[in-house]
């Protein structure tokens, strides 16, 4: 096992980028840094760039513009890098599935690690769904 996943079992860091969504699954995903759900005492801690990330957060329906951007900054993570997707959006465009900006879901765009289901998702199910893939990651 690679020195930087032993370090991504203990302490994650997780950037998180929206790209395109209706906010609800930033909201909630922000609130799993408020005391009250306290994702630091997984270790997980929110990092400022996508150089320093282990983990890539992406929360909504990628469409036309952010699908270019988001094949950059994934390029930029260092690897092994896991993805998730946060909310319905990422995975089958929820309620954007008619429109023409957005074509594709997240995993035909870049390699998805887990979707984490909801509209919007709780607190709870997103760290429940980090943990467990990084659990994941740890045993295989």
């Amino acid at each position: 096992m690679s020195l930087k996943l032993k370090a991504l079992l203990k302490s994650p860091w997780v950037f998180h980028l929206s790209t395109g969504s209706c906010n609800n699954c930033d909201i909630e995903t922000l609130d799993c840094l408020t005391p009250r759900f306290d994702v630091e005492r997984f270790g997980i801690l929110l990092a400022g760039s996508i150089k320093h990330a282990d983990v890539l957060l992406v929360s909504g329906s990628c469409n036309r513009m952010s699908a270019e951007k988001l094949k950059t900054l994934y390029e930029q993570v260092p690897k092994p890098c896991l993805v998730v997707g946060i909310g319905t959006c990422t995975g089958s465009r929820g309620i954007f599935i008619d429109s023409y900006n957005c074509p594709v879901p997240l995993d035909k765009i870049i390699p998805v690690d887990a979707y984490i289901p909801g509209c919007p998702p709780k607190p709870e199910a997103i760290i429940a769904g980090v943990v467990k893939l990084i659990e994941k990651v740890g045993k295989g």
